[in-house]
């Protein structure tokens, strides 16, 4: 006869599994978030405003990332590895195809004199693409000037560090839901309007073949030279 186990047994170890679930934490999340990229407040003309990115895709698989977005000179990507901290840029010129890795020291030495940001999460929060997001803003003072920028994040994703190569955001422990540059010239806000789980393929974050790996200093020298 099958021996029954006893409440005590089955109590303690219902009580291990959920101590295991909380220690081992959200599982690495694995699909797509698309961005929608608007400009608001830009002073250009229609005809300029057509060239402008509309549409950025994040492709996740724990800590792996691939950020593509669609420009008249071709797709613009980039591969990141939260864990080692290391990113890949992948340019495409009208057909001339470039990769340029940057190792961490490399990300952190060109963010290094960029003003330190004052973070402050509120306790403020909101859905976007369905996720719960905390709001944080985010204070920079640089040569005097000071820009004030608001920062929606969620971190169940799973990702480490996922912003660590920004200098904005870099202190942000989530994935960013909602999200602005602001250059003189224009402002980019960047909105999740979906969030698709799916298995993605290791490959999604390989090189290319029919990409030229170059450094970002051989780069620029064939941008001076007129390629």
């Amino acid at each position: 006869m099958k021996q029954q186990k006893s409440p005590r047994i089955l109590l303690l170890t219902t009580l291990m599994m959920i101590v295991l679930t909380a220690v081992a934490g959200p599982k690495p999340f694995e699909g797509v978030i698309t961005y929608k990229i608007t400009y608001p407040n830009t002073k250009i003309s229609e005809s300029q405003m057509a060239m402008f990115p509309k549409i950025m895709t994040i492709t996740i698989k724990g800590d792996r990332a691939k950020s593509e977005i669609q420009t008249p000179m071709g797709p613009q990507i980039e591969i990141t590895n939260y864990h080692e901290k290391t990113k890949v840029g992948l340019i495409n010129m009208m057909g001339q195809k470039y990769a340029v890795a940057e190792t961490t020291d490399q990300i952190l030495e060109e963010i290094k004199d960029e003003p330190t940001p004052d973070v402050r999460i509120t306790d403020e929060t909101k859905s976007i693409a369905g996720y719960t997001c905390k709001k944080a803003i985010v204070t920079v003072n640089d040569k005097g000037k000071t820009t004030t920028y608001e920062v929606w994040f969620n971190e169940d994703f799973g990702a480490e560090n996922p912003n660590f190569d920004s200098p904005l955001y870099k202190d942000i422990k989530g994935v960013l839901l909602e999200f602005s540059m602001i250059t003189p010239q224009f402002t980019m806000v960047f909105t999740a309007i979906s969030v698709e789980k799916q298995t993605i393929s290791n490959k999604e974050f390989d090189v290319p073949a029919d990409y030229t790996v170059t450094t970002k200093e051989e780069l620029q020298s064939k941008l001076g030279s007129g390629m």
